[in-house]
């Protein structure tokens, strides 16, 4: 049975950057409070016309270039965002529609902050069976529209991005590289603490003027509990993808987990036991680009030269659900 392979890397953000200075128009803030909390210092924000499947358009072309290959030689699509562009359908197809392709399946993830895992555990399972040889899988969000831009939503607005991420995957027979193992994990308990309460069918009515005017539609989040569920879980879940594949952290070229908050990224490398080399941030530069993040983040890295052939890459990533897991691969 084949393992499956990162064949090629791409990412976008849109061209506004927003600094935390600018925060300071629409809320009681400053520079130096959101990065002492979360370590950012600016993000990308999209123009108004674009929506989160041109985003992944975006990424998808820079990935099929670099992997010489046109969008007909994809096989399927599984796209990963907790921000589409309409409720239904799914983003996946219209990306499909995008890159001017028909007839493939395309799959979209709603695991929040963890679903670029989730869709590389599909995407891995679907190569190693021989279903799908060319799978694109994306991770792209656009967060920046659905913001409380006010002190009152300040915590969670502060914090996010937008951009996306691409990964071109595919079958290899050399028996020593490719996706080791994934590991996926969530626990409903906590559901609530990092939600948005409107626009599903547990609302009656599904949405109301009144219920809008009360904030019901803006994400809330319990910061405390979700750092505490954040920088023990995504631990957890490195030593198990470690100890399933008889590797050591000594061994971790570079551990890329998601960037929700540069004080979780320092506290997952403290409880790792990590030195600064086996570990890649880039928060301060994009904010929380949710599902995206990954991809983002590890497309930079493939790009500045460090990951070489043979190299240990891990990845992990926790987010609402709560959901959150791992993933080992020998690049």
């Amino acid at each position: 049975m084949p393992r499956t392979e990162f064949i090629s890397t791409g990412f976008y953000v849109p061209d506004r950057v927003v600094r935390n200075e600018e925060f300071t128009q629409w809320m009681d803030t400053s520079d130096e409070w959101i990065r002492t909390r979360t370590g950012i210092r600016e993000r990308h924000w999209a123009a108004d016309d674009q929506a989160t499947s041109d985003l992944a358009l975006e990424a998808t072309k820079v990935a099929l270039e670099r992997a010489g290959m046109k969008a007909s030689d994809l096989d399927c699509i599984v796209f990963a965002t907790v921000s589409p562009d309409y409720m239904f359908p799914g983003s996946g197809v219209y990306l499909q529609r995008k890159l001017g392709i028909a007839n493939i399946p395309c799959l979209d993830v709603r695991d929040q902050c963890t679903g670029f895992l989730y869709g590389l555990s599909v995407a891995d399972a679907w190569i190693r069976t021989g279903q799908y040889k060319r799978v694109l899988l994306v991770g792209a969000e656009l967060q920046s529209v659905g913001l409380d831009l006010t002190t009152r939503g300040r915590d969670l607005a502060v914090l996010f991005g937008d951009g996306a991420g691409a990964a071109i995957l595919g079958p290899t027979d050399d028996p020593g590289r490719g996706v080791l193992s994934t590991h996926l994990y969530s626990d409903g308990a906590y559901a609530e603490l990092l939600w948005c309460n409107l626009g599903g069918t547990a609302n009656r009515p599904r949405l109301s003027a009144e219920q809008i005017e009360q904030g019901l539609h803006w994400p809330k989040m319990v910061g405390r509990e979700v750092f505490k569920h954040a920088s023990t879980r995504m631990p957890a879940s490195v030593h198990e993808a470690l100890k399933v594949n008889g590797l050591t952290k000594d061994q971790i070229t570079v551990l890329i987990a998601h960037q929700a908050n540069q004080r979780i990224s320092e506290m997952v490398q403290k409880q790792l036991e990590l030195r600064d080399d086996q570990v890649y941030n880039n928060i301060e530069r994009y904010g929380n680009t949710t599902a995206a993040s990954i991809p983002i983040a590890l497309d930079e890295y493939v790009q500045s030269g460090r990951l070489k052939r043979g190299d240990l890459l891990v990845l992990t990533a926790f987010g609402s659900g709560f959901t959150w897991g791992s993933a080992a691969i020998r690049w």
